[in-house]
């Protein structure tokens, strides 16, 4: 069997941790893609999840989840122990 690495990429992502500060800076970095790839689950104020629509469906972002831009220009959540052990950050 052949064995295969990843090859590097760098992402953009932002890290949804709740409050207004937190989510203006989501509803910034989603808006770079003309604004139709979310929508808010709210539970209370501020909203406790992200709707985000994806290549494979609509995904949830739960608190402290990252919200990665891949490199065809979507978005998706990832969990943040996931995000740990996949990238680190560019200098």
């Amino acid at each position: 069997m052949a064995k295969f690495r990843k090859k590097p990429v760098v992402i953009e992502a932002v890290q949804w941790t709740g409050g207004h500060d937190s989510e203006q800076e989501v509803n910034s970095f989603l808006d770079k893609s003309g604004g139709e790839d979310r929508s808010w689950e709210w539970e209370g104020s501020p909203p406790h999840a992200i709707l985000i629509r994806t290549l494979e469906g609509t995904m949830r972002a739960d608190l402290q989840d990252w919200i990665i831009k891949g490199v065809q220009g979507e978005y998706y959540p990832c969990k943040p122990d996931i995000f740990k052990e996949t990238y680190e950050p560019v200098k």
